[in-house]
């Protein structure tokens, strides 16, 4: 049972995330030895057109790639940093190799105040060729511990039942499967905290 205390800090930071600008958290540089999580930028939609030009990444989450005009204008609202109703916040990061500079996917993550605490539902995606070599698993790894880092510790990711791949990026970042499923996809999350 949380404390009073707990509650009100808790109530604080709803205030801080929902009603002032997004000052106490945004995406910022987390990086390992091989890769690099920068904040989105507009000046990465050409690199990020090119990359997600790719109809196998919707196999399991459905639609079809995003023109080159409707991935700009995504990005523009992405990188507002806020739900359009201010209620969430948003925080994207390009993933980069290091050694190359090369653009190999993207992280999302997105905080809301679900009853007194903080949830960040992630997502990521990673290039074709650039999948197999445990990329989605180091990135998801580096924005988890950030998120970590930053008093998030309720995290949750939505993942198609037969998509092996993200099943073992959610478990490896300490998700577990749980019994809902929203719109076919299965609700991954961590261990709720004492």
């Amino acid at each position: 049972m949380p404390t009073a205390r707990h509650r009100r800090a808790v109530s604080r930071l709803r205030f801080v995330i929902v009603s002032e600008p997004a000052r106490e958290l945004t995406a910022c540089r987390v990086a390992s030895s091989r890769l690099a999580l920068d904040p989105l930028r507009l000046e990465d939609a050409d690199e990020l057109a090119a990359l997600l030009d790719d109809l196998s990444l919707h196999r399991f989450i459905g639609g079809t790639p995003a023109t080159p005009e409707e991935l700009r204008a995504r990005l523009e609202r992405q990188v507002r940093g806020r739900s359009p109703d201010g209620v969430d916040l948003w925080l994207n990061w390009v993933v980069r190799e290091r050694r190359s500079g090369q653009i190999v996917g993207t992280m999302q993550a997105t905080i809301r105040v679900e009853q007194t605490s903080l949830v960040a539902v992630l997502a990521w995606v990673v290039g074709s060729a650039h999948q197999g070599r445990g990329v989605a698993t180091e990135a998801a790894g580096l924005m988890a511990s950030w998120l970590r880092r930053q008093g998030i510790v309720r995290m949750r990711a939505h993942i198609h039942p037969q998509h092996d791949s993200s099943m073992a990026v959610a478990a490896a970042i300490g998700l577990k499967p749980s019994g809902t499923t929203v719109c076919g996809e299965r609700r991954w999350e961590s261990k709720p905290t004492a």
